[in-house]
């Protein structure tokens, strides 16, 4: 292997916390072949269809999840446990496709899948880092208590309870923005009386 194309193999893998995608690889014009080499010659793992990492990385799940699909949001309570208003990881990871995306393998894994219509999948999303340090996409903090108001029978009363004391606990929280989602969602009277109990 030239030793320019491992310059640029280990280069992309140290940009991504020690994580090479394939993607990226072909990208950046350098053959499979070079890459199945170099995935070889430095014992990378193969996490998920398309996606390696160095031994020296730290291994992330949900960023693992997000790189091999890189079309969900997480959401509902897997977005809770990254802005920190859950007190103890989820049992599931929880996310968001567009209607139409075909989930099957993602709930063959264990993954809670939501659809929403297409005009209203980026509605509040943002990146967000997890606790490794790595950036994924998931829904902001006012999308999130919106989508868990929708769902709330579908879930634990404690952490229901918590993240909306938590929510409205933060001195940055933006009512004006919640109320605007909750209107888009059709929740706008169960939202207000929510806010009007805890504020």
């Amino acid at each position: 292997m030239k030793l320019l194309v491992r310059d640029k193999l280990q280069s992309l893998a140290d940009e991504n916390n020690g994580y090479l995608l394939t993607s990226d690889v072909v990208a950046a014009g350098i053959s499979k072949t070079y890459l199945a080499q170099f995935v070889q010659e430095n014992a990378m793992e193969r996490v998920a269809q398309g996606v390696y990492l160095s031994p020296a990385g730290w291994r992330d799940d949900y960023y693992i999840l997000f790189l091999a699909n890189q079309k969900i949001i997480f959401s509902h309570e897997s977005a809770l446990y990254l802005h920190d208003m859950a007190d103890r990881e989820p049992p599931h990871v929880s996310v968001t496709v567009r209607a139409g995306y075909n989930a099957t393998h993602l709930r063959k894994k264990g993954v809670k899948v939501y659809q929403v219509k297409p005009d209203m999948i980026d509605v509040g999303v943002s990146r967000v880092k997890t606790n490794m340090g790595n950036e994924v996409a998931a829904y902001g903090r006012e999308r999130t208590i919106c989508d868990i108001v929708r769902y709330h029978d579908d879930m634990d009363s404690q952490t229901f309870q918590m993240a909306m004391k938590e929510y409205m606990r933060q001195r940055n929280r933006d009512l004006n923005l919640l109320m605007k989602y909750a209107a888009l969602f059709g929740i706008e009277k169960e939202m207000k009386n929510y806010v009007e109990v805890l504020a």
